[in-house]
């Protein structure tokens, strides 16, 4: 036998050996350890545990995206958005806002929540008469206060803004709404020697210091006469003999005023006229002893700026369906009271505004009998949950609050 097949015999049969004693060793060792085959149960018990918590079909939701329900160019839309703010959302449907055109709430204002309400205002002519000058422009402002603003013209608190509708385009030189601005005179006091510069609608120096209450006290005297004209830039001094005399301006608070817009959602708001607050000059009467001041006293206070009040829509849109506790919350009604609430309205009406008795002709949802009753917390409320659930709210206080209604309810099965 040569010697190269012999060698070659050899290492053949050493090669079968070594699969010989792999396919041995496969045989007696498990495919899974007894750590993965725990760990194979331990998923498979999740897995089974969630398909039936979801009812054999899970779904995964999207979190970051909302349904909004926008109004502008007389319809409305309903749209899935994932836009983070009201501007972001007009920049995806190719919405502009053209000059004067208005978007409530702000363009800053976040998407957060679903059937959030979008409204788009768009500007209509006006025209803005300041005396002998007349300007034309375009806005969608509340308040005639916020158009003359939005116009770019500048008025002071104390000027006058009167909003005209157009009767007849020939004669009033205009084809929209009109904005007469009655411009306050600018005046200059000297108030025992404190100067403040103001603005009056006042006709003489006694209707001026009428208007902004100041009372002459023995010792003072007044320059010009009572019976002067008050005239652009006139000079007026009120003038005290005897004691000395200090003056300090502090501010005059902002009003606020808020109104409630169904067409907003609830928990947003929108501005509907800028507000700021006034200025006023308080003046002492210094009581001395040995050159010294112990004591002062008030004497006189004067507005010299008129604070211009703020007015401020706040939302009150909620889809019942969707969110009982916004509505409730709206409603004012406190948390501590939601779960009795929401057992008496669901058992009344199942939450439904629209809800009407065929025999008694109780409506909406806590059946106010007759519904009209519910007027007296809004005039929208036949058609408004959040209006109704006000009533609602005081209703329950004859039961001395919800939590005694319910007991009541549960006793006679009506409230």
């Amino acid at each position: 036998m040569p010697k190269q097949f012999r060698a070659f015999r050899k290492k053949y049969k050493a090669t079968q050996k070594k699969q010989v004693r792999r396919v041995k060793y496969a045989i007696k060792k498990p495919l899974f350890s007894i750590p993965t085959l725990t760990f194979l149960g331990s998923l498979l018990v999740c897995l089974i545990a969630w398909m039936v918590i979801s009812g054999g079909a899970p779904k995964l939701q999207t979190s970051d995206s909302n349904i909004v329900i926008l109004n502008y160019d007389k319809k409305q839309q309903t749209v899935p958005t994932r836009a983070k703010n009201v501007g972001a959302l007009l920049n995806r449907l190719h919405i502009t806002l053209g000059q004067g055109d208005i978007v409530e709430p702000s363009k800053d204002t976040p998407i957060d929540s679903d059937n959030f309400r979008v409204n788009v205002y768009r500007a209509t002519p006006v025209t803005i008469i300041d005396g002998d000058q007349k300007t034309f422009a375009y806005s969608a402002a509340a308040t005639s206060r916020s158009i003359v603003k939005q116009s770019g013209i500048s008025v002071y608190p104390e000027d006058k803004l009167t909003l005209l509708p157009t009767y007849n385009f020939l004669t009033d030189s205009s084809v929209g709404q009109r904005v007469v601005i009655d411009r306050a005179t600018p005046v200059n006091l000297n108030l025992y020697g404190t100067a403040i510069a103001m603005r009056t609608h006042a006709k003489t120096v006694q209707d001026l210091l009428r208007e902004k209450d100041i009372v002459l006290r023995e010792g003072d005297s007044v320059q010009p006469s009572k019976d002067t004209p008050i005239t652009a830039s006139t000079a007026v001094f009120v003038i005290h003999k005897g004691k000395q005399i200090v003056s300090q301006e502090s501010e005059v608070a902002m009003p606020t005023e808020t109104v409630e817009d169904n067409s907003l959602t609830f928990g947003t708001t929108a501005v509907r006229q800028q507000g700021s607050p006034g200025k006023k000059i308080t003046t002492y009467e210094i009581e001395l002893q040995n050159g010294k001041e112990v004591g002062r006293r008030a004497i006189q206070e004067v507005v010299s700026s008129e604070p211009v009040k703020q007015i401020i829509a706040k939302g009150t849109y909620v889809d019942i369906a969707k969110d009982r506790t916004s509505v409730m919350l709206a409603a004012g009604i406190a948390r501590s009271d939601f779960t009795y609430a929401d057992f008496i309205i669901e058992h009344e009406s199942h939450w439904n505004p629209s809800a009407q008795n065929a025999r008694s002709g109780a409506y909406g949802l806590c059946q106010a009998l007759p519904g009209s009753k519910m007027a007296s917390a809004g005039s929208d409320w036949s058609t408004n949950p959040v209006t109704q659930l006000k009533w609602c709210n005081g209703y329950a206080q004859r039961y001395g609050g919800w939590a005694g209604a319910y007991q009541y309810w549960m006793a006679h099965k009506y409230w």
